[in-house]
């Protein structure tokens, strides 16, 4: 059945990128090499004719759904970008996201009318809605009418993306079930309101999936430590809902298909609980299939049931095949049913059976996703293993008590935030598992995205696979594996080179946006802008040793400069938070206002003109002047152009800082300062084409330093921007093609580095 699960995979792969034409050829070519074979056995025969046909039907059933996607009303009016009106019902909850200009909402709508280009037409067809936040109070499960453009999408599970316009207007309100449904989630909610808020957020994320409210330093904590799983709707949730569901059956006397019935409830149950999207359904499958086996003469048929759901789901949803999460779902199932029953006979000979097996399931587990998992963060976790293991006994009942909190808070409030309170205590320990192994000085090792490096550690994965058994069978081999671990973990190599020595600046590689380092002194830093990410930040900042920040300067609201602030906090010491004079957008002065609120902090202006030294920097806020509006339109060109500008020195090393200034303020900067040079520029507005030339030019800066993104839609850096500066002797650094960027002072000169 794994055969005919891989022909899956192929086929629907296949489809996917060669089309019609070249993938029935193969399969022509595959089944004629087959059949011209001599002595074959009929079993083996049998199969790969099976796989052939699989492979086949699973490529046919991909070019069919992306023909009709292509084909229909929905995917022309989408590549044509029409403005249309549609009549659709949500399927997940509203979302707010950061976006450069603001805060957005995205939600997840099934299109049933469209409108457009002077037609109307009947459709099934699931869509991405990015709106305004006039969507954020829609119900999961309303039908709504609304207007917008068009757009094609990347994901094989949606038929295009919605730009709206406009508020939506709810046409029907949802059925009882999504209403019940709804009405659960708010009381699990409301169930653990008076925990702390890591607690209040990993509950909803433990029970149905809702991760909206966990902080992102502590989902950066999860994935370092391997406890990701846990955040999101997966087969393991379906299992202890319905397996909890199942012992109150059992202990009210109910017997055979009766309890299939209780389960079968359960099951839909849960999928309505935690939302009809892909993911969920995926997993109701997955967790489903894991049931039927476990009743069916147990862990003999794992590979069986995982090999039907595997090719049940792509054929239904062959998009499947070219996502991450089902590919990690897959491959943690099959290390637990083909890996951990070995292992666990292994450590059997010498640990109780209890403790063999709790040790082998996550083990097995985690090698599985290993090489999947490197190549979608660049890095492998040594810690997974242990962390999964220490969080696993609470898992279960932090799972269920949150669930019965959730159903008894309907109808008595009070039992239910007592219910919550345990809940609450459970996942506490999981929180302290997830910061506590995260910050291990080797818990996560850096790895290589690149084939080569995936190759190698494919290989490694498979060996350990092999010789797993043979390593734990005797205590002497498996406590030393152990203890290689325990001391990769604890123990930090030593990593020359970072920080450099003499560093005076470093801007991060924080994707597009800024956020820049000042060494005002050992352990002390004084940082301008955040980038648009937490994590990002702060590993920065964890790099160069930084504890204590001085002083933080936004240099204005965008997303890209300041929803990264709780990184910075992030176990560190902030002593200031000062901004621009211009309050606008909202959502960033919003953004801003809370992160420092929490601290004890009030942002408060960049004081224009005044010569102030932090440690070891010397530090004059040159623009915006005063007078400067303090609100805008809310469109992008205000606000950069209110960008505060710093003229710093640190060990006698001149930096400009110039946030995204545009050629206006530029000028005026030149009008108002002339004849100002300095060592080090930070080119304004991530290098964009909108530059003063000649001012960048006289400011005869030895580096240039570009804080930008790869790969970004705004088409930074411009070539015209920086072929002046580069014609002109200036050195010009990069981050996305560089990395951290470091300016340092090497034997009295000035000197460069890059991570």
């Amino acid at each position: 059945m794994l055969a005919l699960a891989g022909a899956a995979w192929a086929g629907a792969g296949l489809g996917r990128w060669v089309g019609w034409w070249t993938l029935l050829t193969l399969v022509a070519g595959l089944g004629a090499v087959w059949l011209a074979r001599r002595r074959v056995a009929v079993a083996t025969a049998r199969t790969a004719v099976g796989a052939l046909l699989v492979l086949a039907a699973a490529g046919t059933v991909t070019v069919l759904r992306l023909d009709q996607v292509d084909h229909s009303p929905v995917g022309v009016l989408a590549a044509d970008g029409a403005v249309v009106r549609v009549v659709g019902t949500v399927r997940s909850d509203p979302r707010k996201v950061s976006a450069r200009y603001g805060d957005l909402v995205v939600t997840r709508l099934e299109l049933r009318q469209v409108t457009g280009r002077g037609s109307t037409y009947a459709t099934a067809a699931p869509v991405v809605v990015i709106g305004d936040a006039d969507w954020l109070d829609v119900p999961l499960g309303a039908r709504v009418r609304a207007t917008g453009r068009l757009g094609p999408a990347d994901d094989d599970d949606l038929a295009a993306v919605l730009s709206a316009r406009g508020p939506p207007e709810v046409v029907a309100a949802p059925d009882v079930w999504w209403r019940g449904a709804a009405a659960v989630r708010a009381a699990i909610r409301e169930s653990v309101a008076h925990r702390p808020a890591d607690q209040r957020a990993l509950v909803p994320a433990l029970v149905d999936g809702d991760d909206a409210g966990l902080a992102e330093t502590l989902a950066d904590d999860f994935r370092t430590t391997g406890l990701t799983h846990l955040l999101a709707v997966s087969g393991t949730n379906l299992t202890l809902v319905v397996g909890f569901l199942l012992v109150l059956a059992r202990w009210a006397g109910l017997r055979g298909r009766s309890l299939l019935v209780v389960g079968a409830l359960g099951i839909v149950g849960f999928v309505l609980l935690a939302r009809t999207e892909p993911s969920v359904l995926r997993a109701a499958v997955m967790g489903s299939v894991a049931l039927l086996a476990l009743g069916a003469d147990g862990r003999r048929r794992g590979a069986r049931a995982l090999g039907v759901a595997v090719v049940v789901l792509l054929l239904v949803q062959p998009g499947l095949a070219v996502q991450a999460g089902f590919a990690l779902s897959v491959l943690a199932t099959a290390g637990i049913v083909l890996l951990a029953p070995g292992w666990r006979d292994a450590l059997a000979r010498w640990l109780p059976r209890w403790a063999a097996e709790a040790i082998a399931v996550p083990s097995a587990a985690q090698l599985a996703c290993t090489p999947v998992v490197a190549g979608l963060s660049g890095q492998v976790s040594l810690v997974a293993v242990v962390a999964n293991l220490a969080a696993a006994p609470v898992v279960g009942p932090a799972t269920v008590l949150g669930l019965v909190a959730g159903l008894v808070g309907l109808v008595l409030p009070a039992v239910g935030r007592l219910l919550g309170t345990l809940a609450g205590w459970c996942v506490a320990w999981i929180i302290a598992v997830a910061t506590r192994g995260a910050a291990l000085p080797t818990a996560a090792l850096e790895w290589g995205t690149g084939v080569l490096a995936l190759s190698v550690l494919t290989v490694v994965v498979v060996a350990i696979a092999v010789v797993g058994p043979f390593l734990l069978r005797r205590p002497v081999t498996g406590v030393g594996c152990c203890l290689l671990v325990v001391l990769a973990v604890c123990v930090r190599p030593p990593s020359p080179g970072w920080p450099p020595p003499g560093w005076v600046l470093v801007a991060c590689d924080v994707g597009q946006g800024d956020a820049l380092v000042l060494n005002a002194g050992p352990g002390a830093a004084v940082v301008v802008d955040s980038g648009p990410d937490p994590v990002a930040v702060d590993r920065c900042l964890d790099g160069l040793g930084v504890e204590e920040v001085p002083l933080v300067v936004l240099t204005h609201f965008h997303a890209d400069h300041v929803d990264g602030l709780s990184g910075v906090f992030e176990d560190r010491q902030v002593g200031a938070v000062e901004t621009t004079t211009l309050l606008d957008p909202p959502g960033g002065v919003g953004e801003v206002g809370s992160v420092a609120g929490e601290a004890g902090l009030t942002p408060s202006p960049a004081p224009y003109g005044a010569t102030r030294r932090i440690g070891a920097v010397t530090l004059q806020a040159l623009w915006p002047p005063p007078g400067a509006p303090t609100t805008g339109p809310g469109d992008g060109s205000t606000a950069n152009e209110a960008s505060v500008v710093l003229l710093a020195e640190v060990h006698g090393v001149r930096i400009l800082l110039t946030g995204d200034v545009e050629p206006e303020g530029q000028a005026a900067l030149a009008q108002a300062l002339p004849g100002l040079t300095v060592d080090v520029l930070k080119v304004p507005h991530h290098g964009s084409r909108y530059q003063d030339e000649p001012w960048l030019l006289s400011l005869r800066a030895r580096v240039a330093l570009v804080s930008v993104g790869a790969d970004n839609d705004y088409g930074h850096p411009a070539e015209a921007a920086l072929a002046p500066l580069e014609a002109a002797g200036t050195r010009v650094l990069r981050t996305d093609q560089q990395g951290d960027l470091a300016v340092v002072v090497e034997r009295g000169d000035l000197a460069t580095a890059t991570r």
